[in-house]
């Protein structure tokens, strides 16, 4: 087995069989786009299956109510038909920093969560306390040295934060799903420490809402052209929309 479920149907046939394993894959786009649906999808169709999950949290999209509507729903993917909400929500390891020291802290911890046959990493908020912490070293003073280097010292932060991810896909031949935010600059839709993000990423897929009108746009990946979907967001999860 190469993939693991995208947790939907639309989504596996769009992807042909869900998401690539030992690698990562960065689902970016702006607020109110699908990205934590998408992730929270997948971890549930991954915990109904008595896999087990860690999910990180730092923008405190994370739901049990949610958990509750996609296990009740038939088009999330799960074999297990005897598991208990109980039991989908104890597979799901959630760890909740609230500022970048704590989300080094939490991905220090990751090997030893990882050790306990995980099937899935989900970082839903990749860059959330990053930007914090990196706006506030270019406001302290952006001219001095120290200045310079705090922001050096945020950006290393990440990369090797990144770079952990990628080896723990690699050895242990599981999917991560991260998720990025994205900014306007002069006209253009770019992501929040894109350069970092995506040489790490294998897979990227920028999700969009206009005016309701949601796309997801495959922009990278290892064996699939470029290509969109059409997609709307209900209790279920997610399912494919014609472009009218």
């Amino acid at each position: 087995m190469s993939k693991i479920s995208a947790g939907n149907y639309d989504l596996n046939v769009w992807l042909k069989g869900g998401y690539d394993l030992g690698i990562v894959t960065t689902i970016y786009g702006g607020p109110g786009s699908g990205k934590t649906n998408f992730c929270m999808i997948a971890a549930v169709s991954q915990a109904k299956k008595g896999n087990k999950v860690i999910l990180m949290d730092t923008e405190g999209g994370f739901s049990s109510e949610r958990v509750k509507q996609l296990f009740s729903s038939k088009s999330t993917n799960g074999v297990d038909e005897n598991i208990s909400l109980e039991k989908v929500l104890e597979n799901i390891l959630v760890l909740k920093p609230t500022n970048f020291k704590e989300q080094q802290q939490a991905f220090d911890q990751l090997l030893k969560y990882v050790k306990e046959q995980v099937s899935l990493i989900i970082v839903d908020g990749m860059t959330m306390l990053y930007r914090l912490d990196f706006a506030d070293a270019r406001k302290n003073d952006i001219d001095s040295e120290n200045g310079i280097e705090n922001m050096q010292l945020v950006n290393a932060s990440l990369t090797k934060q990144m770079r952990l991810l990628v080896e723990i896909a690699r050895k242990n031949n599981i999917p991560v799903l991260v998720t990025n935010q994205t900014y306007n600059w002069n006209g253009e839709t770019r992501m929040v420490a894109g350069d970092i993000v995506k040489y790490w990423s294998k897979c990227l897929i920028e999700l969009s809402n206009e005016n309701g009108r949601r796309i997801a746009f495959l922009r990278k990946h290892r064996s699939l052209p470029e290509k969109s979907l059409y997609f709307q967001i209900h209790d279920g999860g997610i399912r494919k929309k014609g472009w009218l």
